[in-house]
């Protein structure tokens, strides 16, 4: 298993990191080495970077380098994405009682029209006649 597919709050310990080049010894210098144990803290929108914490650092890693670094997991994954989809059940369900108990806003009255007719100036103000 990679650890791209770990759900968020998932337990993990790194089998090896497959990336090579500069990546890979990045990532071993970061603390991606052999038996390190991590935890995925959360992951952006839209399968964006992932937040990891591991050797008590937090690192934000893209989606195809966790792609690269084989995890076994640590705990009972099953059980973190039953409650990933509990939680975010319970922020839907919150946020809709929410919108019913707004205090409706009071009405705004629209600023006073403008005279149609332009207001004329006092002759010895325009310097047209002169």
């Amino acid at each position: 298993m990679v650890l791209s597919d770990a759900p968020n709050g998932a337990s993990f310990r790194v089998v090896k990191v497959a990336l090579r080049k500069e990546v890979g010894k990045r990532l071993a210098d970061m603390g991606f080495t052999e038996d390190a144990e991590g935890a995925v803290v959360r992951s952006g929108f839209f399968r964006g970077p992932l937040q990891v914490r591991i050797r008590g650092y937090d690192i934000l890693i893209r989606r195809d380098e966790a792609g690269g670094i084989e995890v076994l997991p640590v705990g009972d994954w099953s059980a973190v994405k039953d409650a990933g989809k509990i939680l975010r059940r319970k922020k839907i369900a919150t946020r809709n009682a929410d919108f019913s108990r707004q205090v409706p806003r009071a009405k705004l009255e629209p600023p006073p029209k403008a005279p149609e007719t332009p207001a004329k100036l006092p002759a010895e103000t325009c310097h047209a006649g002169k």
